[in-house]
């Protein structure tokens, strides 16, 4: 454990601003004193304590509840200190002031109460509780994709892998790959004996049975990563295809201006959605068009703005006026803007305002080259009367990969995908060194010491400090 991690620390644990109860929290080592100093009494283990919480005077700065955990029974592993009191941000910055400066002063016996009390950097406090084995790391990082969770889904995704849900499944691919490390290092400790200790114990349809095991999970990962990062899509087009409309009908309201003018809208407006649990981030972006058309500077920018968010999408919807679909011009100016997409972004081709150009949606679904003959990516709808929505909300599920498992989904990280993408490949490797037999032995050995490594990368039981500080740097101060 690095130095920092033997100071006790202090934070305020809830949101910023004002509230009903805020938290100021602390945790280290032999806080019952300082607890005594600031509560006036003797704290009781888990039990709440109602009453005032102290200044340096021996008033009060408020009445509240006073709670104490003490190590190894607590959140941190810790002895933890919680005071609640009104959730005023004066308050609790006094509260919290006043901790430092009780933690400094000296005890009955002449040195400071608590030594060197500082402030908890981000996420120190669950740090602290996977340092101590209180939690492992996909656990730790559950707890701040819980607490930003944006669908409910996700939520409850978070929480099951909170729970240790996840941890579980990785936890039997590594016992599993440690069974089969253990068959192949008694072969190559053994190798003058005549016993196959591969062929007896069934090595090669473990590691196929492994490998099916672990698909699963990594599908389950990935739905995981989805249901944490959902989807990104940006709506695209030229002037008065309907953008907006489209954006408001998927929201459910009115976020954005609908008008008939060319490019009432100047900037990007940004929206979450969720379809099914998944959250959908979708961009509306101002009409594409050469510069030398925009009306003026600000345009010309919110133009520009568009290009960057159309290149950082997962999605684009490409909307198509159906009632200038007959227009010469119009259909060269779509062909110019589908033409600068990027290769990599997934498009797909929103004919709107079928309400209103009936037949032009008849013959683009029948046509030849239209959706009926399935050769392009295509939706017809209405944003005005939402005729087609479902549609569309059914692709955007399709092309984020979703489907939802019965069992339920945790959630994970990309990190995690990654890493049993890693350790899939190592079995693959695995699997064709175990075909060679005797000959590839220690290579076998090799690729499932890193199949079993990648996992381990996963809950932290071979996770570098550097990754460490990435992770925790990220959560909110007071957790």
């Amino acid at each position: 454990m690095l130095p920092r991690h033997q100071d006790p620390i202090a934070a305020i644990a809830t949101a910023p601003g004002r509230g009903a109860v805020g938290i100021v929290r602390l945790s280290g080592r032999s806080l019952q004193p300082l607890a005594q100093a600031l509560t006036g009494r003797s704290l009781k283990p888990r039990h709440a304590h109602y009453g005032p919480l102290l200044a340096a005077d021996a008033g009060a700065i408020d009445h509240g509840l006073a709670l104490y955990f003490p190590a190894p029974h607590s959140y941190t592993g810790e002895d933890v200190l919680e005071l609640q009191a009104h959730g005023g941000p004066i308050v609790l910055q006094l509260l919290l002031a006043r901790c430092l400066e009780a933690a400094a002063q000296p005890g009955p016996d002449g040195p400071p109460l608590l030594p060197h009390l500082r402030l908890a950097e981000p996420g120190e406090f669950t740090e602290r509780a996977f340092l101590n084995h209180k939690l492992d790391l996909a656990q730790a990082e559950a707890v701040a994709d819980l607490i930003d969770a944006s669908t409910e889904a996700a939520a409850r995704s978070a929480a099951r892998s909170l729970s240790g849900e996840f941890s579980r499944h990785i936890g039997e691919l590594r016992e599993q790959m440690i069974n089969l490390r253990m068959l192949v290092e008694a072969t190559l400790d053994f190798p003058e004996e005549e016993i196959d200790f591969l062929e007896r114990a069934d090595a090669r349809g473990r590691l196929q049975r492994l490998a099916a095991q672990l698909d699963r999970v990594l599908d389950s990962a990935r739905q995981g990563a989805l249901l944490r990062d959902g989807l990104r899509v940006v709506l695209a087009g030229q002037p008065n295809a309907g953008k907006s409309s489209l954006l408001n009908a998927l929201a459910g309201a009115e976020l954005a201006i609908v008008t008939p003018i060319p490019g009432t809208t100047r900037d990007r407006i940004g929206e979450t959605l969720q379809i099914e649990g998944v959250p959908v981030h979708v961009t509306d972006t101002a009409g594409l068009r050469e510069d030398h058309a925009a009306v003026d500077e600000v345009e010309r920018i919110g133009i520009s703005r568009s290009w960057e968010a159309i290149a950082q999408a997962d999605a684009v919807l490409l909307l198509h006026d159906l009632t200038r679909a007959e227009n010469a011009e119009y259909r060269a100016a779509d062909a110019a803007i589908e033409a600068q997409l990027p290769a990599a972004a997934h498009i797909v081709h929103v004919h709107n305002k079928a309400d209103a150009a009936p037949a032009a949606a008849q013959r683009l679904a029948e046509g030849p080259d239209g959706i009926g003959n399935g050769t392009c990516d295509q939706v017809i709808l209405s944003a005005r009367t939402h005729d087609g929505l479902d549609r569309l909300r059914r692709r955007l599920l399709e092309l984020a990969g979703w489907h939802a498992a019965p069992e339920g989904v945790c959630i994970a990280r990309e990190r995690h995908v990654q890493a049993l993408r890693r350790a899939r490949g190592h079995l693959d490797e695995a699997r064709q060194r175990a075909e060679l037999g005797d000959a590839a032995l220690e290579l076998l050995a090799e690729e499932l010491r890193l199949a079993h490594d990648a996992l381990g990368e996963i809950t932290g039981a071979c996770t570098p400090d550097d990754l460490l500080g990435v992770i925790f740097g990220r959560f909110c101060i007071g957790k």
